[in-house]
């Protein structure tokens, strides 16, 4: 007698161009809700808090700046590689925010889920999160490229330490986390693989250096 595994997946899944963004629109969904509810509209300073120190008896104002990146240009081997590079900075300047929620979220529902006294309340949640993020994010998701998903995944990996199967596994269960790897294997990604940014990664590294400094 033949025995057949039948498994559904999620109803979105088919709703997607193709089923890597729907892999990274699964993921991006336990993170959190709407964008909308963290951005504030920046309001015009009237005057500002600084840290101050004592120099030869005087208060000096101090100010922290962020670090600037300064880096030599590319010499590239051939057109082919001066082409990848330019994908390279515009795929991340693309997914980097979603990167950058993606971290945030994470650390927040953390606090929030270890205070839930059940796994029932805990699934509640996170429910009724990925509806509201869903309504807010899934025409951006679903037209992500298969390489920008794969920088996607890179790159929450570079912010949370955590490779994307280890989040969904934690934030839905080892079934889906199994389930959503299959499929990212499929189309040539791996929801385990982990960040480098000294070797594999380093062109991606320097582009996010780039777009935190404001260069690119």
């Amino acid at each position: 007698m033949s025995a057949y595994l039948n498994i559904r997946l999620p109803h979105i899944f088919y709703r997607f161009k193709t089923p890597a963004t729907a892999l990274l629109t699964a993921l991006i969904f336990v993170f959190g809700t709407s964008m909308a509810q963290d951005i504030n509209v920046p309001q015009a300073k009237t005057s500002y808090t600084l840290r101050a120190e004592v120099v030869d008896n005087d208060t000096v104002p101090v100010v922290d700046l962020y670090p600037v990146y300064v880096y030599t240009d590319y010499i590239y081997k051939n057109k082919k590689q001066h082409e990848q590079w330019t994908r390279i900075k515009y795929n991340v300047k693309k997914v980097y925010p979603y990167a950058i929620i993606a971290a945030a979220k994470l650390k927040e529902y953390d606090v929030i889920l270890e205070k839930m006294p059940n796994e029932r309340m805990k699934k509640a949640y996170i429910r009724v999160c990925e509806k509201d993020l869903k309504n807010e994010f899934e025409d951006e998701l679903k037209d992500l490229s298969i390489n920008q998903g794969r920088i996607l995944m890179k790159l929450i990996d570079r912010e949370t330490g955590k490779t994307t199967y280890q989040i969904v596994k934690e934030m839905r269960g080892g079934f889906e986390a199994v389930m959503w790897q299959a499929v990212a294997r499929i189309f040539g990604n791996n929801m385990k693989t982990e960040y480098d940014a000294n070797t594999e990664d380093i062109m991606i590294e320097r582009a996010v250096k780039l777009v935190e400094s404001g260069q690119f």
